[in-house]
């Protein structure tokens, strides 16, 4: 028996599975080494997925609201009847395409530059990342993706929804490939890029707020500290995801009104607003400061509720892996 048991302990250890962490990587005091950034990457891709099949039509309205500048709409339901009459069902989810494929490529980017950055700020004696460090890789994660992926993906998709019709040979835009085809033709590659300044404004500050608020919620509503191998039930990732999602649409409103104008009016033609401040000022004299933050309703609608969805499926996804992968370092 003792021989048994002495060639047992003795045995050499199993290989540690793809993406763990080495032990001069794991946190001090029992605590688990970190879920890898690709694998919290693939996690906020099958969350967007999740998110952008439920809320399109919220999206769809949004845009609409904040192009209306003669009062067409009286309201989000007005506006969702109106465009479901006119122009059928499956107009409330143009742009579903563009949408979903930015969707999974900025939640992948921002998962995972945001795990990268966060590593950078870590303290290398306690592994633990501060407020203001966590501040700052969020809003690096949320610049990133601004440049990387929304930007462009957002141009085409508000080029998608302004359209107004039933008949597809009667649309300038006949799907997201055409469209963006036409809009470097016609502009330059820059085209895809307008509105960048705005974008990158509002994602930075709403990504740093959104991972700041998201870890602060999970530790005073549920105790769960990252790291701790603890597994949020997908309830609770919904309920610290909408809180987390709700302050940074309120905060950004200005940003995302200026960007979707400045979307929408191209290089080309008539170009109204020049520039990010330009389109503030002249927004600000023609309709008054409410309509700075046009279309906030529906953004409340859907990205509280979208940050609920895609929490929920990311918890999940990086949590099957500590359970299956990770185990707590020794002390």
């Amino acid at each position: 028996m003792a021989a048994s048991s002495s060639s047992a302990s003795s045995s050499p250890p199993s290989p540690p599975p793809p993406g763990a962490a080495s032990p001069a990587e794991e946190p001090r005091a029992g605590g688990r080494p970190p879920v890898p950034p690709y694998v919290k990457a693939a996690a906020g891709s099958l969350g967007g997925v999740m998110e952008a099949c439920c809320l399109q039509p919220i999206d769809v309205v949004k845009t609409r609201l904040q192009l209306d500048r003669s009062g067409a709409y009286r309201g989000i339901a007005h506006c969702g009847v109106t465009v479901a009459r006119a122009e059928g069902v499956r107009a409330l989810w143009k742009g579903l395409t563009p949408f979903a494929t930015h969707l999974t490529l900025k939640y992948a980017l921002r998962l995972g530059s945001n795990a990268v950055l966060q590593s950078a700020f870590k303290d290398p004696a306690t592994g633990k990342v501060s407020a203001h460090g966590r501040l700052a890789s969020g809003f690096g994660a949320g610049v990133i993706e601004a440049l990387l992926i929304v930007t462009p993906f957002e141009v085409v998709k508000i080029r998608l929804q302004q359209q107004k019709g039933l008949s597809p040979d009667l649309l300038r835009y006949k799907g997201p490939i055409h469209c963006a085809r036409t809009i470097v033709r016609e502009e330059g590659l820059r085209g895809l890029w307008s509105g960048a300044l705005p974008t990158v404004m509002r994602n930075g500050t709403n990504q740093a707020a959104m991972f700041s608020a998201k870890n602060t919620f999970d530790i005073v509503l549920w105790q769960k500290h990252e790291g701790d191998g603890k597994v949020l039930l997908p309830w609770q990732s919904m309920i610290s995801g909408f809180l987390a999602g709700t302050a940074g649409p309120v905060c950004t409103g200005p940003f995302d009104v200026v960007k979707t104008r400045l979307m929408a009016q191209g290089r080309t033609g008539d170009i109204k607003y020049t520039g990010m401040v330009h389109a503030i000022r002249t927004i600000y004299a023609e309709e008054g400061l409410r309509a700075l933050w046009k279309g906030l309703l529906p953004r409340l609608m859907r990205i509280p509720p979208g940050q609920a969805i895609m929490w929920a499926v990311a918890d999940q996804v990086m949590g099957l892996y500590e359970r299956s992968y990770l185990q707590p370092a020794h002390v």
